[in-house]
């Protein structure tokens, strides 16, 4: 292999580490009672399945901003649970567009090439095997996003049906229930781009909003009706006053397909309706 080759190679997969970080970025700040993990803890937490098998280690967080990142994510999930349309302090959600038959068509084509490619991964084991990483596996949730960060580095700059971000399981007694899967984009992308990936007429993006995390030393005993991305700050100013870091948007665009169900409001709804 030539010098070059070498590293473009080193600097995708740098970019891709980098990429994991920001994700993992945004998660635990914002749930009451809950600290942030270490780095440590992190790496030992992410990766385990029902059985306990350690799949893979995260890497650990390298900068304040993502330690803060990493802080809100269960309380955004738990909130698109009660989300349909419109913006809240917390999340902005792409405008609906007028529907026609040309993006019906597109959102159902999509959707049959996603069925078909994830359809190994209703087994999770091939999942984890494959790069797809639990996030967060010991704390309940809705959903469950196993993560590829590859694929979230390669879709800030192309879209293929078959390589979503994450797929999203549901948690049973013993293992895992494949219900969809997630596409990303960057926070930068405006609606013109998010159209012509999924349409705006079928589809509803989103964005998480506005998340003050609370004082480095005071993340245990904060308030959190005040903190996070379910608390009253919403605003630099606020935010400011009370010690904290705001953020006005943390990751990037997502939005949710669940291919397995039988028409296309239910596949690009906001959360899986059982």
């Amino acid at each position: 292999m030539s010098v070059r080759k070498i590293w473009i190679e080193l600097a995708t997969k740098a970019g891709i580490g980098l990429g994991a970080l920001c994700i993992v970025g945004v998660l635990l700040a914002a749930i009451p009672n809950h600290h942030p993990p270490t780095a440590g803890s992190v790496n030992a937490g992410v990766a385990q399945d029902p059985q306990g098998t350690d799949h893979a280690n995260m890497p650990g967080m390298s900068s304040t901003e993502e330690q803060d990142t990493a802080t809100a994510e269960k309380d955004a999930m738990h909130d698109m649970e009660h989300m349909h349309h419109g913006d809240t302090p917390h999340m902005h959600m792409t405008a609906s567009r007028t529907p026609n038959v040309e993006d019906q068509k597109r959102a159902e084509e999509i959707a049959v090439e996603l069925r078909a490619a994830i359809a190994k991964y209703k087994d999770f084991h091939v999942a984890l095997d494959e790069g797809f990483h639990i996030f967060l596996p010991n704390i309940k949730q809705p959903e469950y996003h196993f993560t590829n960060y590859g694929n979230a580095f390669l879709q800030r700059f192309t879209f293929d049906p078959t390589r979503p971000t994450s797929l999203l399981y549901k948690k049973t007694a013993t293992a895992y229930e494949l219900v969809g899967a997630m596409y990303t984009m960057p926070r930068t992308a405006t609606e013109d781009e998010l159209n012509e990936r999924i349409p705006l007429s079928v589809a509803t993006w989103h964005l998480h909003t506005n998340l003050c995390v609370p004082p480095l030393g005071q993340r245990m005993t904060a308030d959190y009706t005040k903190f996070g991305l379910r608390g009253s700050i919403t605003t630099q100013q606020a935010c400011d006053s009370a010690g904290g870091t705001f953020y006005p948007v943390i990751l990037g665009w997502m939005v949710h397909v669940y291919p397995y169900e039988d028409n296309t409001a239910k596949m690009y709804a906001m959360h899986h309706m059982d």
